[in-house]
């Protein structure tokens, strides 16, 4: 391998090299500082980072430590703690007296919130019956039950006991093995009855720990479903203050249902009243921290426009030891990030109802201010679109990336876009009631851009301009891509770039570069064709000067439905930051505007398939010969990674041996097995069937072959 083609590995840029003389000469002093510390490298990156060169261009964004301070106005976020560990944030620990539900600051009274910017667990809920719209316009004030004051209460409204069911959604499961509820201490009913003696007297609660799918069955006050695990069910209630324990566990959702009791006389005539029952203050209660918690930081302006490098931070795994908050090496917990980059201060487009029912866009400021939400009756049906009404909001692709997935590698590049604001989203979680992680910092690279855009555009190389503009092609079937990029420069200190990497997904075979106007064939100065990549170095720099259109024509293969052939350009000599490729025009002679390409399936496969052995019989013998099995499939049409086991079983059909696989995504695998159980005895001679299984999130797939072993 040439010097050149290390260093393109190496890239986006040779930082990196400095980063590990640091690592190595640093390595006893990172050694002593263990426990002490963070995931291992921060201090020592966050030094080699300092000391790298000027000419570099690259600095730090950061937040916590002496970066922007991490604030709850700012921000969104469900159980974070930002008193604890000043100038750092963590998961909230509940100590098992204090009613979980009064740290929450701000509860929605509807299934679906009409708050913009929305998110499934950044707001908690509390709803009646089916949807919570029509009966909180009715008078049922819900939030009442859970805003820390006793005395506060939803008054009693005429209401059938067919809708007295309630739904509390806490956001994120948490730790708990009470829920309670009690009466007002004061104040008196329109009857006369004292609210502290206005019980429930029939009623049962059910708990669960994440979404139900019943909770998408219920659209009318009738839809009553109970959730996932029954708590209480009581015929007949005494107690003003109802303490119900169960064994420890999480909760995020829990429902209360009022049901007839003897004393409901009026149930009996079919009669709908003002039922019995007011309640001041709804509690549950658990000692440990969430299962999950989020913090999202709040839409923050960069002042300038960069790109953006890799994400670090520096964070302590921590155990809750009598009480006592310790760091620890083998907390059961982790910390993963998202990120996403935009062009202007907000990800979203709005839109108004025209007279014609059409949409047209508007401003956040008129979305909020002047129009108003459709109305929602008590069956879910919403309010036919007209002038003055709130229309839909959707995502604006054109100046802002999507979430990245979560990062929870140390040093992983982001994939952005370049853009002068960024938000982060943090999620904490832990898998143990009493480990968590510590976040104090967190920073990110920036550098000028080295173009003000850069254009990409693939299609198939036969098909240039497929109709409707989308590239289609045959799962797991070689095709030839044609690549085109192309710079747009603003400025003479955008320097440009030489090198362009795509990401294919799977091993790319690199046919020819194009160059020039008109394109003419042309010698790269280097290529590397990677297990997921293809890096093509051209002969002479993109500039602002010398900006010449670029093709790139490839082979590798698709697995998944909707593979994003993203790419991005740097600079193989300079310190800088790669610049990620745009989706657009980037050719007159390709018509898809996309660096997206479509697959399907000759015939309806399987999600695993080519499951293949390297020897029919393995003979772990010793000797060199067999010892260890190769098990080679290929994944098909998955989103994303997805948890892959390897089970053996004997053929009685009983589990004997396996190996948990991690996360695999869409392509070829290989997996190596040496014929032993868990305990790492051999299994006995014989007939084997070797399975594959993949776990999606509703099914497990499953391709199964036998194997013999002997030795």
């Amino acid at each position: 391998m040439s010097p050149i083609g290390l260093s393109l590995r190496n890239k986006p840029y040779r930082l990196s090299e400095n980063l590990n003389r640091v690592k190595e000469s640093l390595a006893t002093l990172a050694t002593g500082l263990r426990g002490k510390t963070v995931y291992k490298w921060s201090i020592l990156i966050a030094l080699a980072l300092s000391v790298a060169p000027a000419a570099a261009q690259i600095s730090l964004w950061k937040m916590g430590g002496q970066g922007l301070a991490w604030s709850q106005n700012d921000s969104s976020e469900v159980f974070i703690d930002f008193q604890t560990f000043p100038g750092s944030i963590a998961p909230t620990y509940f100590d098992g007296e204090e009613n979980i539900l009064s740290k929450l600051p701000f509860w929605s009274p509807f299934k679906f919130p009409t708050d913009l910017g929305y998110e499934d667990g950044l707001i908690p809920r509390v709803w009646r019956a089916a949807n919570g719209f029509y009966w909180f316009t009715a008078g049922t004030l819900t939030t009442e039950w859970v805003d820390g004051d006793s005395s506060s209460y939803s008054p009693p409204v005429a209401r059938g006991i067919n809708s007295e069911w309630y739904t509390f959604d806490v956001g994120v499961p948490v730790p708990a093995n009470v829920v309670g509820f009690y009466t007002p201490p004061h104040g008196f009913r329109a009857d006369g009855t004292l609210l502290r003696d206005d019980i429930f007297k029939a009623f049962e609660v059910s708990i669960a720990e994440e979404f139900d799918p019943v909770l998408n069955l219920e659209n009318n006050d009738n839809d009553y479903h109970r959730l996932e695990t029954l708590i209480a069910d009581v015929p007949l209630n005494f107690d003003a203050n109802v303490q119900l324990e169960f064994p420890k566990q999480y909760v995020r959702f829990i429902r209360l249902r009022r049901n007839p009791s003897i004393d409901d006389k009026a149930f009996a005539s079919g009669q709908a009243n003002v039922q019995q029952g007011t309640i001041g203050e709804f509690e549950l209660k658990g000692e440990g921290v969430p299962k999950r918690v989020f913090y999202l930081s709040k839409i923050i302006s960069l002042g300038r426009t960069v790109n953006f490098g890799r994400l670090f931070w520096d964070a302590t795994p921590m155990r809750m030891v009598k009480g006592v908050p310790t760091p620890v090496d083998d907390a059961q917990a982790r910390l993963a990030i998202s990120v996403r980059s935009g062009r202007d201060d907000d990800p979203n487009v709005y839109h108004e109802f025209t007279d014609t029912g059409a949409e047209r866009t508007v401003s956040r400021a008129r979305f909020e201010k002047d129009l108003k939400q459709p109305d929602q009756t008590t069956q879910g049906q919403i309010q036919e679109g007209k002038p003055g009404l709130r229309a839909s909001i959707i995502y604006d692709q054109d100046n802002w990336t999507f979430w990245s997935f979560p990062i929870a590698e140390f040093g992983q590049p982001a994939p952005l876009e370049r853009g002068n604001h960024i938000q982060v989203r943090l999620t904490f979680e832990s898998s143990s009631f009493f480990d968590f992680v510590r976040l104090d910092s967190l920073w990110i690279e920036t550098a000028p851009p080295l173009a003000s855009q850069v254009i990409g555009e693939v299609a198939r190389f036969d098909e240039p301009t497929p109709d409707g503009g989308l590239t289609e092609v045959y799962l797991g079937e070689m095709t030839d891509f044609t690549y085109d990029v192309r710079a747009q420069f603003d400025g003479a200190t955008q320097p440009g770039f030489d090198t362009i990497r795509i990401r294919t997904g799977s091993r790319p075979q690199f046919k020819r570069l194009e160059m020039g106007q008109p394109l003419q064939v042309i010698e790269p100065t280097e290529v590397i064709e990677a297990e997921s990549e293809l890096v093509v170095r051209l002969p002479q720099s993109i500039t602002r000067s010398r900006n010449e259109p670029v093709r790139l024509v490839f082979g590798t293969e698709v697995f998944i439905f909707a593979n994003t052939f993203a790419g991005e350009v740097f600079d193989a000599n300079e310190e800088s930051l790669p610049q990620q490729i745009e989706a657009g025009n980037a050719s007159d002679e390709i018509s898809t505007n996309s660096l997206r390409v479509l697959g399907g399936a000759q015939d309806a496969g399987a999600p695993i398939e080519n499951l293949a052995f390297s020897s029919e019989v393995l003979t772990p013998n010793g000797d060199g010969a067999n010892d260890v099995l190769a098990i080679s499939y290929t994944l098909f049409r998955l989103p994303g990674p997805v948890p892959v086991a390897l089970n053996i079983y004997d053929l009685r059909g009983i589990r004997v041996g396996g190996l948990e696989l991690g996360m695999q995504g869409a392509g070829p695998q290989t997996v190596h097995w040496d014929g032993r159980d868990a305990s790492g005895e051999l299994l006995v001679p014989g007939l084997y069937v070797m399975e594959i299984a993949l776990k999606s999130e509703f099914k497990t797939f499953r391709h199964q072959q036998p194997l013999g072993l002997a030795y």
